[in-house]
């Protein structure tokens, strides 16, 4: 038994959006047995946009249920049932998010339209529900509206029931066959081919433009997230998504720096981080007027020449909490803490008293100076040496007078003794503020761990 569903929203995040109109047709494989539609208040006002595209204004669902009012009938009538939908990963993911505001859970088997169509009626020009039921001969009357677009949807799957002489409708169903989990538009075959190893990973869209960038220490298990739950990714993206290409890094840290430059080389526009710079952080020292250290932070264009930089502030606050308890410093002087006397700390004897001038400003200091030491690890000139693309292989990281040089890769038998012989196997990249926040972060986990310096 199937349900053929179709909802109209307020957008198409679904952690965002709500459910303004739904409508299931139960199919027992030959025929519709059961029907259910419903406008839903979305307790939110309707984008004019999505008026224009649906018709659906607020006036219309004023009085409509709330979705709570209706949830027993939808998780009733769909029960046992195969979930069916036209890109069912957004249908699924919309109800599945309203279900989870309300506290409950809702898990069916899935089947797309779109998968499906692609794969028993191979060669059309297009899969939209539009242009797919027009090349059919399908008539939508009340396209838009989900009770239209679910009986178009519902006329779309009996004509896949029909046609589908090898059984793939029943393959999809198996578990393994990850067939519902997968994008609408993205081939089975491309999606095995992923490796289960550390790189970079490439989404594309149908003209092969790079659309989202990302790196993983398990690229397959990385990719496969972005597919699970809905409200992960954006809808669109994974709609757009027709190709998945990767490059192999070895390890964590030549896969960050590898991902960083990619993504400012080709500006994949569903790529946030590392391509805005308006909301990246800052940390600073100064001296106040007693003689007193202070780390500061605030955006970078406030920021001339910052210590660190971070992309969020909860990163950097995080940051300069390290720093507190590494070198017994002030809350308040780390700007961790606001108050018009002495610290928290203080009272509870964790501080010293810098802030009410317990500490000489010059004992405070050089803890203080100790502090941003820390941050540069104390090495301008050297090379991380890490695990390589195979067994045969190491990494090289260089960097030269404090500048990132690039990365390339050595035989693992091979001993570096001096930079000029790890030069010929660097392929140089560019350096940047985000390429010193990966470096900075490695080392302070490190530890040193890895390290070449330059002797020479």
């Amino acid at each position: 038994m199937y349900a053929i569903i179709d909802v109209e929203t307020t957008g198409l995040a679904a952690e965002r959006s709500k459910i303004t109109d739904i409508a299931i047709f139960i199919h027992d494989g030959e025929k519709i047995v059961d029907k259910f539609s419903t406008l839903i208040n979305p307790e939110c006002n309707i984008p004019p946009r999505i008026t224009m595209l649906t018709g659906i204004s607020d006036e219309m669902v004023a009085d409509a249920p709330k979705f709570y009012e209706v949830a027993k009938e939808i998780f009733l009538k769909t029960e046992n049932m195969i979930f069916v939908a036209h890109n069912v990963g957004f249908d699924y993911g919309m109800i599945r998010a309203e279900f989870k505001r309300l506290g409950g859970a809702f898990q069916r088997k899935k089947l797309c339209t779109v998968r499906l169509s692609r794969k028993i009626i191979p060669g059309l020009r297009s899969y939209g529900l539009g242009s797919l039921t027009q090349s059919l001969g399908i008539k939508i009357s009340g396209r838009h509206r989900a009770e239209g677009d679910a009986r178009a949807t519902v006329e779309l799957f009996e004509q896949l029931l029909k046609r589908d002489k090898d059984g793939f409708i029943e393959k999809s169903l198996n578990v393994r066959s990850r067939e519902a989990t997968l994008p609408p538009n993205l081939p089975r075959e491309v999606f095995d081919t992923i490796p289960e190893e550390t790189g970079v990973y490439y989404f594309l869209d149908e003209t092969g433009k790079i659309i989202y960038i990302g790196k993983a220490n398990n690229i397959k298990s990385r990719v496969l997230s972005h597919f699970r739950g809905g409200a992960q990714k954006p809808f669109a993206m994974l709609t757009r998504l027709h190709d998945i290409t990767y490059q192999l890094a070895g390890n964590e840290l030549v896969a960050l720096l590898l991902e960083s430059d990619e993504i400012k080389k080709h500006y994949p526009i569903y790529n946030r981080s590392q391509k805005r710079t308006n909301n990246i952080f800052g940390i600073c020292e100064y001296e106040d007027k007693m003689g007193y250290m202070h780390f500061g932070y605030n955006n970078l264009k406030l920021i001339s020449d910052p210590l660190a930089t971070f992309y969020n502030i909860t990163e950097a606050r995080s940051f300069l909490l390290n720093l507190k308890e590494t070198y017994n410093l002030c809350p308040k002087l780390c700007s961790l803490q606001t108050s018009p006397s002495a610290c928290f700390d203080f009272h509870i004897k964790k501080c010293r008293g810098a802030c009410c001038s317990k500490e000489k400003p010059t004992v405070y200091n050089r803890r203080f100076k100790k502090a941003v030491g820390s941050i540069g690890a104390g090495v301008d000139n050297y090379l991380i040496i890490g695990k390589g693309r195979t067994s045969e292989e190491s990494s090289v990281v260089m960097v030269e007078d404090g500048r990132y040089e690039g990365f390339g890769y050595v035989d693992k038998e091979m001993q570096l003794e001096n930079f000029e012989q790890a030069h010929d196997h660097i392929k140089p990249y560019k350096d940047n503020r985000d390429i010193q926040r990966i470096l900075r972060s490695y080392l302070r986990k490190t530890s040193g761990k890895n390290i070449i310096e330059k002797t020479s």
